[in-house]
């Protein structure tokens, strides 16, 4: 009698279900030393070092770095952005897609093995687990024992560690759009605001969880550029990759050994390769998308291969291309259109930044009438401008027009007082006699300037509306 689908799930065996709802099981990485190793414990110091370190630092009487989102001011340093200057973060947004994908093209996963803060933030709590639990093995021993005191006394160590690093990343989370030594008073005062608190908590609580708990299941499962990296990668682009031709067959032997004469390729099938992968992965089986191009097994494998006095490279960042035996191009159409892309951008982003007015002038013609004609027989346009001072200081400025011959220009003020972030709106009046009028439409220039600062000036056109010109 035929099974039914239903049946068939019932009688599937116990081996098949355990495959298919497979439990997670910890991944204990081994410690390694070498180039690699040496070039992430560098961006480490240098990305950790820097998000920390960085709120802390003063510029010209207030934070260095500081996004203050009440005040709609965002200090950068020596410079200051307000909500106007929004596309800046969107150049720079592209700027950053951009680098992902020429660096990806260019040498696959380089951010997610290096630069990832799940990447970073990992290596910092297997730091500290090593430091408080051991080594690999003492680790795997110590998870298979039964609860004791000595037990209890480590694990809770090691997360309390973890508990007071994630916490203080929540903190200094928070400290770059609240001034961080306010953040720390009131910290110690318990004076903290819900907001505040909330994101400390929040932030802090994720980190403790991504990289304490969760770690390459973030990776593996949750990450999309893990998905999609595939689409970017080409047989000239740089991968980690195992040599099977010289590795297979693989097996254990003495290092006095010739291997071709006992039919063994050069891999001594010490599965240090996969136990220093963060992500548990097998290099040896292939390209897999879990792979975070870490370069861990290339770092171990060449220690191997050095103690067996064989050949390093085994284990490498190589191409497809050239393990196929061709040529690797790595000047190819995608990486010339990136990097063009990218000094453009770049370029013209930083041109636009040093060559940045922080003044601003809007001008709104009134809509309800095109044109008015005063007592005197004189046309009127009514304008109405909002002026901003973006820069950091306090500024008297001055207002004139051009463009019309006889033009008669009424305004409230002579000079204007705007402070630091201020938003000005005026209401100005521009007259003049028919007679000057070429024709129904014209330009007029708008001059706004600062008396104490010349060279902060900004220009604005608008439109002077009149009668047909018969």
């Amino acid at each position: 009698m035929q099974q039914t689908p239903k049946n068939k799930l019932q009688n599937l065996t116990e081996s098949e279900s355990e495959e298919i709802y497979a439990k997670h099981k910890k991944v204990y990485p081994r410690k390694v030393s070498g180039i690699f190793a040496s070039l992430r414990t560098l961006g480490v110091f240098v990305l950790l070092g820097g998000y920390y370190l960085v709120p802390w630092f003063r510029w010209d009487n207030h934070q260095a770095v500081l996004f203050d989102l009440p005040a709609r001011k965002f200090y950068i340093f020596g410079l200051t952005f307000w909500p106007q200057d929004f596309f800046y973060l969107a150049a720079l947004l592209i700027i950053a897609a951009l680098s992902l994908f020429f660096f990806t093209a260019l040498a696959g996963r380089l951010w997610c093995g290096y630069a990832c803060p799940q990447t970073v933030w990992t290596e910092m709590f297997l730091w500290i687990e090593r430091k408080v639990e051991g080594s690999r093995n003492q680790q795997i021993k110590l998870d298979k024992e039964d609860m004791s005191s000595r037990k209890f006394y480590l694990k809770s160590l090691k997360h309390f560690l973890w508990i007071i690093l994630s916490a203080w990343t929540g903190f200094t989370f928070v400290g770059y759009f609240t001034p961080i030594l306010d953040l720390g008073q009131a910290t110690l005062q318990f004076a903290l605001g819900p907001w505040e608190t909330f994101w400390v908590i929040f932030y802090g609580f994720a980190t403790y969880g991504n990289a304490g708990w969760m770690r390459e299941q973030v990776c593996i499962y949750m990450c999309p550029y893990a998905r999609f990296q595939s689409a970017m990668f080409d047989k000239d682009t740089l991968i980690i990759s195992y040599d099977e031709q010289r590795g297979e067959s693989r097996g254990p032997r003495k290092k006095s050994v010739n291997p071709k004469e006992e039919g063994l390729g050069d891999c001594v099938d010490c599965t240090l390769c996969v136990q220093v992968c963060p992500t548990g992965i097998d290099i040896r089986d292939g390209l897999q998308y879990q792979c975070i191009g870490c370069a861990a097994c290339v770092d171990v494998c060449d220690d191997v291969m050095e103690k067996m006095n064989y050949e390093k490279g085994l284990v490498s960042y190589t191409t497809q291309n050239r393990m196929d035996g061709k040529t690797t191009h790595l000047f190819r159409p995608r990486i010339l259109v990136y990097a063009s892309l990218l000094i453009i951008l770049s370029l013209a982003l930083v041109y636009s930044i040093a060559t940045r007015i922080p003044l601003e002038l809007d001008i709104i013609r009134d809509r309800n009438a095109l044109y008015r004609e005063t007592t005197e027989g004189l046309v009127e346009n009514i304008y109405t401008l909002k002026l901003i001072n973006m820069d950091t200081k306090d500024h008297l400025y001055e207002l004139r027009i051009d463009g019309l011959n006889e033009m008669v220009f009424i305004q409230p003020k002579s000079e204007i007082k705007i402070k630091s972030g201020e938003v000005i709106t005026l209401a100005v009046r521009i007259q003049i006699d028919p007679v000057h009028l070429s024709k129904t439409s014209s330009t007029v220039n708008f001059y706004l300037h600062a008396t104490d600062q010349p060279e902060l000036a900004v220009t604005e056109k608008a439109r002077f509306i009149g009668p047909l010109i018969k």
